[in-house]
């Protein structure tokens, strides 16, 4: 008999803390808010079981006002030169990288390429490269609205000051994303260095939803020394934010980095943290990014399975792609932009969700000033 009741107790606790789980699950789905205890208690006891009843949660949360569309956008990585120096990063401004930039010509062309395969919004990214200064950066933006007028896009060039995002804005940029890395100032000070200020990210932020962007930040999963109290503070800070997009991926080690050595974050927990962010912004766009097919053959299609609804197929320049780094063995840098969008749609169809080639504004986005 005593060594039977230990076994007992332990399982009626477990039963105790799943039932615990699923019922601050269900209370999410329903307010779309926790506290931070609340929070904390679900990501400390979720088990295989509960995880299931949450990615229900998020795919029927998100179906009731998206559906099953999946919404493209063509990324275009315009450069790898970058003056900051974010620790985890495979092209900071430390690493001995060969390094590219796209001229305003050659940006232009790949948008048009892009549209030509049916894009509709454009996702124009790259390192924080002063070569690109505001004017040209305008210039870029007035000439591609001009040429295609049922378009949106999207920058995601890092942070500039007020005056800059003002002059996208007014030049045509419909969506701007910075993603915060880190909620937690202590965790994103582990994770850069000295001369980069979390002060100034949040700012960033909050200027570019003031001028009347939709906004898109997001964050790591699995970082260096971050726990589950850090990836709440995420989680309080998007609610308080009230972000259009969320991107969410995994830390994934690049071994010429400091952190070589560290462990990268798991596609689970990853998908938790979607998830979550799904009940929280129901109406918010969610990438199922790259990374995510990175850990695994079918994380992309995981992810819309518990409640992302974009995805960005690259259609940079295919000699370029292997150079924008940011971490290792990333995917479909040797595809061509056809073959990532016929490849991306049927992935799509596969798990019974539908290509949408609209703009697809977010539903949570007022519509511009």
């Amino acid at each position: 008999m005593n060594l039977i009741m230990p076994k007992l107790l332990s399982t009626k606790l477990d039963e105790t803390k799943d039932n615990k789980v699923i019922a601050l699950i269900d209370k999410l789905t329903i307010t779309e808010v926790l506290t931070k205890n609340e929070y904390l208690y679900i990501l400390d006891n979720i088990t295989s079981n509960t995880k299931k009843h949450l990615f229900n949660q998020g795919l029927l949360k998100k179906q009731i006002y998206y559906q099953n569309r999946v919404y493209l956008r063509g990324l275009i990585e315009i450069s790898n030169y970058c003056k900051k120096g974010c620790l985890y990063c495979g092209i900071n401004n430390k690493m001995e990288v060969e390094r590219y930039r796209l001229d305003i010509d050659e940006i232009i062309n790949t948008a048009k390429e892009g549209y030509n395969l049916g894009y509709r919004t454009f996702v124009i990214q790259g390192g924080e490269d002063s070569y690109y200064q505001t004017k040209m950066i305008v210039k870029m933006l007035k000439s591609i609205k001009d040429m295609f007028k049922d378009i949106r896009i999207t920058l995601s060039l890092g942070e500039r000051s007020y005056e800059d995002y003002q002059a996208f804005y007014d030049a045509g940029a419909d969506r701007y994303l910075l993603r915060h890395e880190a909620a937690s100032k202590k965790l994103y000070e582990h994770l850069h260095p000295d001369y980069m200020s979390y002060d100034n990210r949040i700012n960033c932020l909050k200027n570019l939803k003031e001028i009347g962007y939709q906004v898109g930040a997001g964050f790591m999963v699995g970082s260096p020394t971050q726990n589950n109290e850090d990836l709440v503070e995420d989680l309080l800070f998007l609610k308080s934010l009230n972000p259009h997009m969320v991107g969410i991926g995994p830390y994934l080690c690049h071994s010429d980095t400091v952190f070589k050595g560290s462990s990268s974050g798991t596609l689970d927990e990853t998908l938790v943290m979607v998830a979550l962010t799904r009940l929280i912004l129901p109406k918010t766009l969610l990438p199922s990014t790259t990374a995510l097919g990175s850990l695994s053959p079918i994380g992309r299609e995981k992810a819309l399975k518990v409640g992302a609804n974009v995805l960005m197929p690259n259609i940079s320049p295919t000699e370029h792609r292997i150079k924008y780094e940011i971490y290792q063995d990333k995917i479909c840098v040797t595809d061509t932009s056809d073959q990532c969008r016929n490849c991306i749609e049927g992935r799509v169809v596969m798990i019974d969700h539908e290509i949408d080639l609209g703009v697809g504004d977010a539903l949570n986005f007022e519509g511009k000033k």
